[in-house]
């Protein structure tokens, strides 16, 4: 019954002019989420259901063909998903679809949905090269529409070649991951401050000196130790260097399956976002956004929000876009923004179903649709 009536307000709001000149109120904007959910979820089911059924993503000319296994009963918040990475890299074909294989089986979460895809290339960077956000993008969303997995409880993991692409992958898409963890990859030029939000859980064999992974295991763990003391309540992680093993661990890297899902589930909307830009560039993460003509490797950005006060600390680009809901400050009260301590915006912001729609549509993601936005200028 109740959403019955958000459904009709919804519906109000779509054929009535004046709602659009003044904005959605609280309720109805709530209504049109309801809403747009509902056909999100439809669409999402159909758009993906050819490849669900021949177990394959394709965007552009890449394919991400996968195996998938579900643990469990489902929980009432929907159910968990876990991305598992195999290993291999710079090999033959055959090699890295062995590994692959092993791969499927080699971790047993208590509740879940595990997928072990096939990276798209046979490459040493075969799961952090351009192109592989969209491929997880779509995995993510049919997962969420066909499985009905809980989007804030998907989790990045993978071993040697995947361990490679953790150490990339879950900075640069860390708005995405309520964890992960890596196992017995190099980290190579991957920076871990966009992690602040993101438990990320570091597994490595003391005597994998191949590449020299074990010292570098040892250097970044202490890098999360320094991130963490430097900001309390964010980069929660945990560095476990195996005694005695090599770079296969005996399955003693298992634990980190419970490590992960005890941290909880990802907060989209934390209180300071740290975002500095990895190799591939992306444009969003978490409720802040970029200019396009102006990302870059290593542009950062760092902002803060406490109620309806948005602290815009450091910037490398010209202006910054904020996205915002009813879940982040009281919209019917003006918003303040500030540049390294200067107030630089103080106003009422409209909720609108545009705003509903386009977040909804370029990001993907449920919990990323903002009906609300201001673009600042950084002086």
């Amino acid at each position: 019954m109740l959403r019955r009536i958000y459904l009709i307000l919804w519906l109000v709001v779509l054929v009535c002019p004046a709602y659009a000149q003044r904005g959605l109120t609280k309720s109805e904007c709530h209504a049109a989420m309801v809403a747009l959910e509902a056909k999100w979820r439809s669409d999402m089911r159909n758009s993906h259901r050819e490849a669900i059924e021949k177990e394959v993503f394709e965007s552009d000319d890449l394919k991400l063909r996968f195996k998938s296994i579900i643990y469990g009963e489902k929980p009432s918040d929907g159910r968990s998903l876990y991305i598992s990475l195999h290993g291999g890299g710079g090999a033959p074909a055959a090699v890295n679809d062995q590994q692959w294989r092993n791969q499927i089986h080699l971790y047993k979460p208590a509740e879940g949905v595990y997928v072990a895809p096939r990276a798209p290339w046979n490459a040493w960077n075969m799961w952090f090269e351009e192109g592989i956000d969209q491929l997880f993008e779509m995995l993510i969303q049919a997962a969420v529409a066909h499985w009905d997995v809980n989007p804030d409880k998907v989790y990045l993991l993978g071993y040697s070649a995947g361990g490679d692409g953790v150490w990339r992958m879950a900075p640069r898409m860390a708005d995405r991951w309520a964890a992960a963890s890596m196992m017995a990859g190099h980290p190579g030029e991957a920076s871990q401050v966009n992690l602040r939000n993101t438990p990320f859980m570091i597994w490595m064999g003391e005597n994998d000196s191949a590449y020299n992974r074990n010292e570098l295991a040892r250097k970044h763990g202490a890098i999360m130790d320094s991130l963490s003391r430097a900001d309390r309540g964010g980069y929660k992680h945990k560095t476990m260097i195996i005694a005695n093993k090599g770079h296969w661990m005996d399955g003693e890297d298992r634990a980190a399956l419970e490590w992960m899902t005890a941290q909880g589930v990802r907060n989209p909307y934390p209180d300071k976002v740290v975002w500095r830009q990895e190799a591939v560039v992306r444009p969003t993460l978490y409720w802040l956004a970029a200019p396009q003509d102006e990302l870059r490797h290593g542009a950062t950005l760092i902002a803060e929000r406490k109620g309806n006060v948005f602290d815009i600390l450091q910037s490398d680009y010209s202006r910054v876009t904020i996205f915002l809901n009813d879940q982040m400050c009281d919209l019917d009260k003006p918003i303040v923004v500030r540049y390294q301590g200067k107030r630089i915006f103080r106003g009422k912001l409209l909720r609108t179903e545009e705003n509903l729609k386009a977040t909804l549509r370029d990001r993907g993601d449920l919990r990323y649709m903002f009906p609300s936005k201001i673009e600042v200028k950084i002086p």
